[in-house]
């Protein structure tokens, strides 16, 4: 009964959102993936279990993947097309992705930053202004089961199941199964492996 009250909640946020998804086509033939951020900023406003719908049926259609468990919550904010969302991931409110894989089980709590990489903008030339110099955008991945705390800025990989403390600063990867606070970010402890993960 709950699946079908699930998909049925899908089907009808799919309805709702044709619309914004035609005028999306039409302005991304113009403007490129700038109609995708002015998409998300009006999408990223709607409340509660009815914006969390609309944002899935959104994303589905808009980016490379969106797997129908995934949850992106009110204020989230995505700027680019080419991201990722896999099965039971969680991003939560008020965070920023770019271009971003984000695996199976992850969770992203509030107010994450997570960028196209640590080199988006050029700064070689000195006398170009930064948003004149080449853009270098970079896909990171947060890896199987991680957990990415508040107000994080993720700039590297994270590895599966690895653990980035609240308000860290990622310059560089972070291993699978470890701890890692600070800014920068530095690991200061592995997980234990358990049975559980070593018999699967």
């Amino acid at each position: 009964m709950r699946e079908a009250v699930k998909a049925t909640l899908r089907g009808a946020a799919m309805v709702v959102v044709t619309p914004m998804l035609l005028s999306y086509a039409v302005r991304r033939a113009f403007i490129g993936d700038r109609a995708f951020e002015g998409s998300m900023q009006s999408l990223a406003l709607v409340p509660g279990l009815i914006g969390d719908y609309l944002r899935r049926a959104f994303l589905a259609c808009s980016i490379a993947h969106m797997d129908p468990s995934a949850t992106v919550r009110f204020g989230t904010l995505m700027s680019d097309p080419r991201a990722r969302l896999d099965a039971n991931v969680y991003v939560g409110p008020g965070c920023h992705l770019g271009f971003v894989h984000i695996e199976r089980d992850a969770l992203v709590a509030a107010g994450v930053h997570i960028p196209s990489g640590a080199a988006t903008h050029g700064t070689a030339e000195t006398n170009v202004p930064f948003r004149d110099q080449p853009l270098t955008r970079t896909c990171v991945r947060i890896g199987q089961g991680a957990w990415i705390g508040s107000a994080a800025v993720v700039m590297a990989d994270v590895g599966q199941h690895a653990v980035v403390g609240a308000g860290a600063v990622v310059t560089g990867a972070i291993p699978g199964y470890s701890v890692a606070v600070g800014v920068p970010a530095k690991v200061i402890k592995t997980r234990t492996v358990s049975s559980r993960e070593l018999q699967a």
